[in-house]
């Protein structure tokens, strides 16, 4: 940011859109591969009804919420590392 609650420039602005998209690509395959981990047996081999029941919904759940958690956890760490606490001092304790 040029001022302390002024715009951001156009290096900030890029440097969260290319943060957005890594944090949604890096979800979005992680969620894949866990849901294709889970549900894939299913798909491959004959399975007890019960076990295909369980494995595809497990899958359904943790998938969405990887990709959720995998979106907030970059994101965060994006904002706490380009942002200090106390604009101007290296230390909070200075």
């Amino acid at each position: 940011m040029t001022t302390y609650g002024g715009r951001r420039d156009q290096a900030a602005r890029d440097a969260i859109t290319v943060e957005i998209g890594y944090a949604l690509c890096s979800a979005a395959f992680a969620a894949a591969v866990v849901f294709g981990a889970l549900a894939g047996p299913v798909w491959l081999f004959t399975l007890p009804y019960i076990v295909e029941t369980l494995l595809l919904r497990t899958a359904q759940v943790v998938a969405p919420v990887l990709f959720a958690a995998r979106v907030i956890s970059v994101l965060v760490r994006f904002r706490t590392d380009a942002q200090p606490s106390q604009p101007g001092r290296t230390n909070p304790d200075s």
